[in-house]
């Protein structure tokens, strides 16, 4: 894990106590066939566009497929003055460690 990533535990904490916002970067599709309730969805292409509809003063959990496409939101949030991270392991390791999954948008 980089200095930028939080565990899958510490996500599902954050998304039950609302100390944090999930922003999800994948691509609709993949959104469509699975996601964690609760996430927000802004495609990676989107978020810069969107930058301005994240809460600044709550921190940021991005979260993709397996951690490469959220790491690179959290670093250039990060840089940006956020308190930006990234799901390590994203919604493949999620998954595996039997955590719910919605389906639908």
């Amino acid at each position: 894990m980089t200095e930028l990533e939080v565990t899958t535990e510490h996500t599902a904490a954050a998304l039950a106590d609302g100390s944090a916002q999930l922003i999800d970067v994948r691509e609709g599709y993949e959104r469509d066939a699975g996601h964690i309730a609760g996430s927000r969805h802004i495609a990676l292409g989107d978020i810069a566009a969107e930058a301005e509809t994240i809460d600044r003063d709550r921190p940021v959990i991005f979260q993709c497929h397996v951690g490469s496409r959220s790491l690179m939101a959290a670093q250039a949030f990060r840089q940006a003055g956020f308190d930006a991270w990234s799901m390590a392991g994203g919604l493949e390791r999620w998954e595996q460690e039997g955590r719910p999954v919605a389906s639908g948008a």
